[in-house]
């Protein structure tokens, strides 16, 4: 596994053709890992009746939503959207160090 949890990470922008997994609104924003999964064979291979191997580490992936969403930014004074977290789980292949702070 390359991260560990308190680690910050960027999600890397891709648009590859067929079938990937990680939506394109958490693409390019920075989270913290919450926690490793194990590693797991990989869906975006699975998909095309590959056997999914290597397996790839999955991470559960922590993001602000103030950092994600333009309606929450605006609404950052609203006690609630301050606090509220956006989790996900994400494959090892889509992060990338974040540059730092």
């Amino acid at each position: 596994m390359q991260y560990q949890p308190g680690e910050r990470v960027r999600i890397r922008v891709a648009s590859p053709s067929g079938h990937y997994r990680t939506p394109t609104y958490i693409q390019g924003k920075i989270g913290v890992i919450e926690a490793v999964h194990g590693a797991f064979r990989n869906p975006e291979t699975l998909a095309y009746g590959g056997d999914g191997r290597p397996k790839q580490p999955l991470y559960l992936v922590r993001f602000d939503q103030t950092h994600i969403w333009a309606r929450a930014e605006s609404a950052a004074s609203v006690p609630f959207c301050q606090n509220d977290r956006l989790l996900i789980d994400i494959y090892e292949h889509w992060l990338e160090p974040a540059p730092e702070e």
